[in-house]
């Protein structure tokens, strides 16, 4: 159990951030306390122990960047001593950090400037540093291929999954439950399709992206219905990229390959996140690797020339030999992306419950098992692309995208740099509006389905007033 004693309350989240970096498996608990002498104080107890502290005078708070960023590299500089290591990403606790690096280099900053940016005011590491700026370098090339500011994108959400994989908190549910409301889902879905065909004035989108949950749980009647009313409302064949999530093995057949191509897809996942059968059972895949194997070569055999492939480092029992196994069967299939996750626990998970009720520890990534997945993505002749963070991610690390050149996930990049507007329709997505200022505001749909079927109007009007289209 770990306490932090504070003297500002503002300053919860950037602390326990630290500290869960440093100390996943303990509880963090934040109290205030009275400032002495105009002095700010940061107290981290431990066990009934006092484990460090930092302070700063109450005046440099003037610049709040720059103070909180003084006050986290001091807590990290001394935690850093403590533990006898630093972290991958320093300070760092946003989830983009190639933003910050664009800004800098659309600034006129040099790589090398940027580099050292990232290096003292965030304390990332060389090899980060540098990844961030490689990758803001690789992502400025396929944004300028966009409609930019000028532009907006369109994400289509199905909230249905075979099955729940332990380690999920989206929006997803067992499509058993939801078979005879599906085609109430869509009608819904189409409202609001139509609505942002309104509101976007017959401009059609970059991207159109349809994710989950696992969207390949519609059965091939029922993405017809859906492509016929994208086709109704959008030009899909002259958008830039066309992804739908074909997600797991077991939703995959040949009759729903052989729509998606029909209508244009143009990108498509196929997502084994590990290739260990015993661990696809253990997270709930309810598929095996061989299914994976057979499902992409079929998307091969049928033309698709731009896949993905998702794996996750740190799943229970999976160390260098397993993610060595992995990204071995991944390399012969020789997939044109791969999405590299690092896992991240988040609390609506069950694997987060097992973890809490079985009393396991804390699942860890490594620099070792990340080396290996990105050796294969080089030997696959890729180059990283995209990068995110999420919290509580294992090992501090990072979720990177790695893509053949010419076959990056345009989406994935416009949608993490907030390059341009997001409408997104479905159970549980969230609207993003980018302004031409870079202002960014958003609104959510119902994560329950059926309160999503129910109330579709009223979330249509949120969409309306966001765009300011009443």
């Amino acid at each position: 159990m770990i306490i932090v004693e504070l003297t500002r309350e503002n300053l919860e989240y950037d602390m326990n951030a630290l500290l869960k970096s440093f100390y996943p498996s303990e509880e963090v608990s934040m109290k205030t306390i009275a400032a002495e002498d105009g002095i700010l104080r940061v107290r981290v107890i431990k066990d009934d122990e006092l484990l460090t502290e930092v302070s700063l005078p109450d005046e440099f708070e003037t610049d709040k960047s720059n103070f909180k960023n003084k006050l986290r590299r001091d807590l990290y500089g001394k935690l850093e001593k403590i533990n006898g290591h630093g972290l991958p990403w320093g300070i760092l606790n946003g989830i983009r950090p190639t933003k910050l690096v664009m800004k800098e280099i659309m600034e006129g900053r040099s790589d090398e400037e940027a580099v050292k940016f990232m290096k003292d005011v965030y304390l990332a590491s060389d090899e980060k540093a540098e990844l961030a700026v490689e990758i803001a370098g690789n992502e400025r090339a396929v944004i300028d291929r966009s409609s930019g500011r000028e532009g907006w994108s369109l994400y289509i959400g199905i909230p249905f999954c075979p099955t729940t994989c332990m380690y999920c908190s989206f929006t997803s549910y067992a499509i058993s439950l939801w078979k005879d409301r599906v085609a109430e889902y869509l009608e819904a879905l189409f409202k609001e399709i139509d609505a942002a065909a309104e509101i976007m004035k017959g401009k059609n989108p970059d991207t159109i992206y349809i994710g989950g949950g696992t969207p390949t749980t519609l059965e091939p009647e029922e993405f017809e219905r859906l492509f016929a009313k994208l086709e109704e409302k959008f030009d899909t064949g002259s958008v830039l990229e066309f992804t739908v999530e074909a997600g797991r093995a077991d939703s995959i057949t040949e009759e729903k390959l052989k729509v998606l191509k029909k209508h244009g897809v143009t990108r498509i996942s196929v997502n084994p996140q590990t290739m260990n059968d015993k661990t696809l059972e253990l997270i709930g895949r309810r598929h095996n690797v061989v299914q994976v194997e057979e499902a992409f070569k079929l998307a091969r055999r049928l033309g698709f020339d731009n896949i993905n492939m998702d794996m996750i480092l740190g799943l229970p029992g999976e160390g260098v030999d397993e993610v060595s196994l992995t990204m071995e069967k991944i390399g012969r299939l020789k997939p044109d992306n791969l999405t590299v996750h690092s896992l991240a626990i988040k609390r609506a998970s069950a694997l987060s419950k097992l973890i809490d009720e079985m009393g396991y520890e804390k699942l860890q990534n490594s620099d070792s098992t990340m080396a290996i997945a990105a050796g294969t993505a080089k030997a696959l002749g890729m180059q990283p692309y995209y990068l995110y963070r999420q919290k509580n991610m294992s090992g501090n690390f990072e979720n990177t995208g790695y893509a053949v050149p010419g076959k990056e996930g345009i989406y994935n990049i416009l949608i993490m740099e907030e390059i341009q507007s997001i409408i997104a329709v479905g159970a549980g997505t969230v609207t993003k509006r980018v302004a031409a200022d870079g202002n960014i505001t958003r609104c959510d749909t119902a994560k329950d389905v059926g309160l999503y079927i129910s109330d579709i109007d009223e979330m249509i009007e949120r969409k309306r007033k966001l765009f300011n289209c009443n």
